[in-house]
């Protein structure tokens, strides 16, 4: 059961990224593809009917993990207290953004609401990004499974470091870059020309950027984490998960050349996919490592509940996921199509 709770986490866990991801990148790229006011709201009608349903996704995963995982739930959120902080006020400015924008009646303050979703969905993918990188690196965890981190030290990733440090930027840089990508085909799928050329465009040159930093971190992270090169020497058919990942991208580039909208979008999501699961992965049977002592690392076994309530909970957990993702089929079945420019919300 353990097993199965750490997949259904990681499951959770990459569907949010995905969906929550082109929202976020829509309003990383927000000013880079929309010139003009009217493409800037062309822009955020892609994303507002969903946006807040995506949030879902975080929302249920980390009620998951509470569940699943209370050992871990209690660790990781009193050790990443500050960032998650950072984090839940970045949320709140960027829906506050969104929802308020089309309701103020001067050219100032639409300007503003621009500035404010373009600048949270910045920093939260920054952010998302440097938390993966710290539960990739380990963190200094003790006997108590506890730990404290600064926001940074000396930005080296040793025995005492801190939330941001030089491995923990190159995850938040490539996961930037990663959901700027995703939103710009998320935006040249709904939008049609000029803005669609311009997201296309858009999309294709941060595409070289992607698969350089990928090739990258890739290397310094089977240089950073033991775990992930004991993992794949030991099962190599775990290989397959950064296959698809590297395939995805391959098969990104091909779609874009031939624009390809919805099938390039598709297979950002599987690259994401594949990140992800490359991660969980490489991390198994870890749920959060310690970066001084391999024995303090918390696990699938010794931060999961009781077997019984692990059995009793997925009676639970699998109405609730056929329910949400009969609303989610719905929505994304009402909404498909170009968005068009009209007079009502945003």
């Amino acid at each position: 059961m353990e097993i199965l709770w750490f997949c259904l986490v990681a499951l959770m866990l990459a569907v949010y990224v995905i969906l929550d991801g082109f929202d976020l990148g829509a309003g990383i790229v927000h000013f880079l593809v929309g010139r003009t006011a009217e493409e800037r709201r062309l822009v955020l009608r892609t994303v507002g009917p969903v946006w807040d349903g995506n949030e879902v996704w975080l929302l249920a995963a980390g009620g998951t993990l509470y569940c699943a995982f209370p050992g871990l739930y209690a660790s990781s959120f009193s050790g990443f207290y500050l960032p998650l902080m950072m984090v839940l006020w970045l949320l709140i400015l960027r829906g506050l953004s969104i929802e308020f924008r089309n309701h103020a009646h001067s050219a100032m303050g639409r300007q503003l609401g621009d500035v404010v979703f373009a600048f949270a969905s910045t920093l939260l993918a920054v952010f998302l990004g440097a938390a993966l990188g710290n539960v990739m690196r380990g963190v200094p965890l003790d006997h108590s499974g506890s730990f404290f981190l600064p926001l940074w030290t000396d930005f080296q990733p040793g025995a005492q470091p801190g939330i941001l440090d030089w491995y923990t930027v190159l995850v938040g840089v490539l996961a930037l870059a990663t959901l700027a990508q995703h939103g710009a085909l998320w935006v040249a799928l709904k939008t049609e020309a000029p803005l669609e050329d311009r997201a296309r465009r858009l999309a294709g040159l941060l595409w070289y950027f992607v698969a350089g930093w990928t090739l990258l971190l890739a290397h310094v992270t089977l240089r950073i984490q033991p775990q992930l090169r004991a993992n794949l020497a030991a099962h190599p058919w775990g290989y397959a998960f950064p296959g698809l990942a590297l395939a995805a991208l391959v098969a990104l580039r091909c779609f874009l050349a031939f624009r390809k909208s919805r099938l390039a979008f598709l297979s950002s999501c599987a690259y994401i996919a594949g990140m992800l699961s490359s991660a969980a992965f490489g991390l198994f049977p870890y749920v959060l490592p310690s970066n001084s002592d391999p024995r303090l690392g918390l696990t699938v076994w010794n931060t999961a509940a009781a077997s019984h309530g692990l059995r009793v909970a997925l009676t639970w957990w699998i109405p609730g996921m056929i329910l949400v993702m009969g609303y989610f089929l719905f929505v994304y079945r009402h909404f498909a199509g170009k968005v068009q420019a009209g007079n009502d919300g945003y």
